[in-house]
């Protein structure tokens, strides 16, 4: 959830560039950083061309720029440092429908690092994990509205009538072959963050029904 969907295709995107793909392919093959000669003379492409296409891979974070001194010497007559790329260790994935499995994996092995250190179920503490999450993700988008986080937590969410439906499971293989752990999971993610947006006009409500998250929104019971 850390990265937005437009810039994940944004980046993927620029490697459709065939020159691009070919300068990227051969910097993460390289084990030391490469520079901009370097890549022109490896390739046969011309230094005005290369640089281009490097700073634009820069540019998407698909590359990080560093600076060394390839002499080995510093000081003064030791010469500028020489502008180098290598990977970045910015991680990209675009999937459409969004998913988001790196969210669950990481409040899974939370959760068994929990149960293991305290002796509590790992689904009580998968469930407190969750709920963190989802409160500490409410707390990251401070005055939105609850339709803007829930699309940007890829839940694609859709009004009807007074019930908010979500049209999109971001953890739709997981909730497949384990819908009872992963859909609880979920539930107390969405409850966490309404309670740190807080929402007080919906509650989360475990509802499971085919082509749609197994959470609603439903409207708090009035007194």
């Amino acid at each position: 959830m850390d990265q937005p969907t437009e810039a994940s295709i944004q980046a993927v995107a620029a490697l459709d560039e065939p020159t691009r793909r070919r300068l990227y392919d051969h910097v993460v093959a390289e084990p030391a950083p490469v520079s901009r000669e370097e890549a022109a003379a490896a390739l046969g492409i011309p230094r005005t061309t290369t640089a281009f296409h490097l700073d634009k891979l820069a540019g998407e974070g698909l590359l990080t720029v560093v600076f060394e001194r390839r002499t080995g010497r510093s000081g003064p007559g030791a010469g500028r440092p020489a502008k180098l790329y290598r990977r970045s260790d910015r991680e990209i994935g675009v999937s459409i429908p969004e998913r988001q499995y790196d969210v669950a994996g990481h409040l899974l092995a939370a959760a068994v690092e929990d149960a293991e250190a305290s002796g509590c179920s790992p689904r009580s503490a998968l469930e407190r994990r969750a709920r963190e999450y989802g409160e500490s993700a409410a707390r990251a988008h401070p005055g939105t509205p609850l339709a803007e986080v829930l699309q940007a937590h890829g839940f694609e969410p859709r009004r009807t009538g007074s019930v908010v439906e979500l049209a999109n499971c971001p953890f739709k293989a997981l909730a497949r072959n384990h819908p009872e752990l992963v859909c609880n999971m979920t539930l107390h993610l969405l409850g966490g963050l309404l309670d740190g947006l807080g929402d007080t006009e919906f509650q989360a409500m475990l509802e499971p029904r085919p082509g749609h998250c197994c959470v609603r929104l439903t409207p708090l019971p009035t007194s």
